[in-house]
């Protein structure tokens, strides 16, 4: 049998362990400056607990923003939870990092995307910069946040 380096799943887990880093830091400071985060979670993986009517709304994925009105951030080696306020009422939410699809911080134009072997259809797992040129959205519940929207010009 011959062995290679799974390259896809390396970098899947060093930018995973980035997004840790970061709101392990977050957590523990808050967030310095202009700093916030729009992150899509996929919805449907079995370890994300979100209310009921949260995952009736958005069944498949869902972005959240981290930024003004957050509490509770609390950051594992598996994931983190926070709760943040929906329409005034405060929704406790625990998203494992498997489950992260996009991470995008634009006041600095950083953003990351994690493709899936469903998404490929076979092709290796990626992740890269959110700003791929692809100009037709998946269709999708949530709304995916492209880089490029929040380049200066």
């Amino acid at each position: 049998m011959v062995r290679s380096i799974d390259y896809g799943n390396l970098m899947h887990r060093a930018m995973r362990g980035l997004i840790q880093s970061v709101l392990q830091d977050v957590a523990e400071n808050g967030l310095p400056g202009a700093h916030h985060f729009f992150i899509t979670f996929d919805t449907t993986h079995p370890d994300v607990a979100i209310a009921d009517w949260l995952k009736a709304r958005y069944p498949s994925e869902m972005t959240v923003v981290i930024q003004h009105w957050y509490e509770n951030l609390e950051v594992t080696d598996d994931g983190f939870s926070v709760t943040l306020n929906f329409g005034n009422q405060p929704e406790p939410l625990v998203i494992p990092f498997d489950a992260v699809r996009t991470f995008v911080d634009p006041s600095v134009e950083f953003g990351l995307r994690f493709e899936s072997h469903d998404e490929d259809e076979g092709e290796e797992d990626s992740a890269e910069d959110s700003d791929d040129g692809d100009d037709d959205p998946p269709p999708h519940d949530a709304e995916i946040v492209r880089l490029d929207r929040f380049r200066k010009q």
